[in-house]
């Protein structure tokens, strides 16, 4: 695992899109927690990413590359139009996938609906760059406590995880989820 500033990080932002097109796996900030990630769009990718979680059934959340994306592939009424207004920010936004094609079918595991993210943290401006959504799932350490340090990654991580990013100590927070389909509100991931 190559391990990344933040400055190198920003700076050689094309170096690592380009990791991220060919299906590597990322540890990465964001606004809230670190979390692993890779490109929505590639299988091979999402499925290396669900083994190395042990996860074969619960989806992921993706960072959207951008507000037009999140309306032109997932259904929002305008009531729930606000919680749009919120992002970026610490929010993953459960919605109606109306484009199933625009991201891997193992991303939510046949379901019609997907976690949303949009952080408010310039991660998302590489997912914009990037062009399609970015698998974010909470990096985990023993106990299924939440990384707050890229330092506290495990062996696996370590050998599986092709880069990290390193921004120091986060808040350990995770987002909010706000289930905009099923109308529960302000569920806190913790």
């Amino acid at each position: 695992m190559d391990i990344l500033s933040k400055e190198e990080a920003r700076f050689d932002k094309a170096h690592l899109i380009d990791e991220i097109e060919k299906g590597k796996i990322i540890l990465h900030p964001t606004d809230t927690i670190y979390g692993l990630g890779c490109s929505a769009v590639s299988e091979s990718s999402v499925k290396k990413l669900r083994a190395l979680k042990n996860n074969d059934t619960k989806p992921f959340s993706v960072i959207a590359p951008s507000k037009e994306w999140i309306l032109e592939n997932c259904e929002i009424s305008e009531k729930d139009r606000d919680w749009l207004d919120r992002l970026p920010g610490p929010f993953t936004l459960i919605l109606k996938l109306k484009n199933k094609k625009s991201v891997s079918k193992s991303v939510n595991s046949g379901l019609d609906t997907i976690g949303i993210r949009m952080p408010e943290h310039w991660i998302s401006e590489i997912v914009k760059e990037l062009g399609v959504p970015f698998i974010t799932t909470a990096a985990l350490v023993e106990g299924n406590r939440v990384i707050i340090n890229p330092k506290e990654t495990s062996q696996e991580y370590r050998k599986s995880v092709h880069y990290a990013i390193d921004e120091g100590d986060l808040s350990g927070i995770p987002s909010t989820i706000v289930d905009l389909t099923s109308k529960k509100v302000l569920i806190n991931e913790r």
